[in-house]
């Protein structure tokens, strides 16, 4: 089947979403919204307001241009938010796994594959460093490499300092199941590495959202992090533990509890509470909230 639809001019697209059912007050100003946020960004924001078995898309009733907007603007607030929380935990990480391998087997350690649990994953995971080590325009990297000609790569605490958090995810996954490993998963509260593992692959799925500016408070997130059901930091009840696909779980378990060990004090939970208190009419549900939510010891 060949596509064939053709572009809407703005006029094209106010007119289209008022005959599915969108009810516009000020169209001068939808306009200037369409003009820099995109018509098919927005499709993703409208989309649980309409019948999308419907070939027209109709709307289910007649809803607000500005609702969907509102809805936007939440979701750009919440990435924002996350965006800042997902920094401060990639910089512990980072700084927890260097640490607790160069202090027990040196500056290069992360070169030597005996550490690593499948070659192949290890040797994927090298070329992946090296590409970003290139890109690279710190000084620290170009110091090293005017300096020194041996080893090649530079130091663990300046290699994987310019490594993404998803290339750092994938070695430390595949790391073998040691003392070290199991430290850094006890200094961040969680018991087994395996959690750990899998929490920071859920950082790492959400960090690549907040960093291409896609869809977050509705949006099911497809790498779904393990949540243990006891530790002994401040936790969640039972009821909150049953929908770990939605981006709750992810908020709270995993980025609200990282938090606590990281920078006890923060306000992560403030600005979540004051977002959501300010957008009254924003569907906490399909987000996971469920009532009495804020009531919990992890969220005080």
């Amino acid at each position: 089947m060949k596509y064939s639809k053709p572009p809407l001019s703005i006029s094209d697209q106010i007119a289209a979403l008022e005959r599915r059912g969108m009810v516009f007050s000020d169209k001068t100003a939808a306009a200037h919204y369409l003009s820099h946020i995109s018509y098919y960004r927005l499709r993703a924001y409208t989309f649980p307001y309409q019948n999308n078995a419907d070939p027209n898309h109709p709307f289910w009733r007649p809803t607000p241009f500005r609702r969907v907007l509102e809805d936007y603007i939440l979701d750009r607030k919440l990435r924002l938010i996350t965006f800042d929380a997902l920094e401060k935990i990639e910089i512990a990480l980072r700084t927890q796994i260097i640490y607790c391998y160069s202090i027990q087997f040196g500056s290069h350690w992360y070169e030597d594959a005996t550490h690593f649990r499948n070659p192949q994953l290890f040797k994927g995971d090298i070329e992946n460093l090296d590409r970003e080590i290139r890109r690279s325009q710190e000084e620290f990297i170009k110091h090293y490499k005017s300096k020194y000609t041996n080893p090649g790569r530079p130091p663990a605490w300046m290699s994987l300092e310019v490594s993404t958090l998803g290339t750092l995810s994938k070695m430390y996954d595949n790391l073998n199941l040691g003392p070290e490993k199991k430290q850094v998963a006890k200094h961040f509260g969680l018991g087994h590495p395996f959690v750990l593992e899998s929490w920071m692959k859920t950082f790492s799925h959400i960090r690549n959202i907040c960093a291409h500016h896609s869809r977050l408070w509705n949006r099911p997130i497809t790498i779904i992090p393990v949540l243990p059901h006891k530790v002994n930091d401040a936790w969640l009840s039972d009821k909150f533990l049953s929908e770990p696909h939605k981006i709750f779980s992810s908020l709270c378990c995993c980025i609200r509890f990282f938090l606590n060990r990281i920078s006890p004090g923060n306000n992560f939970s403030r600005k979540i509470q004051e977002l959501l208190v300010s957008n009254p009419t924003a569907n906490l549900q399909t987000m996971g909230f469920l009532p009495g939510w804020e009531q919990e010891a992890l969220w005080k």
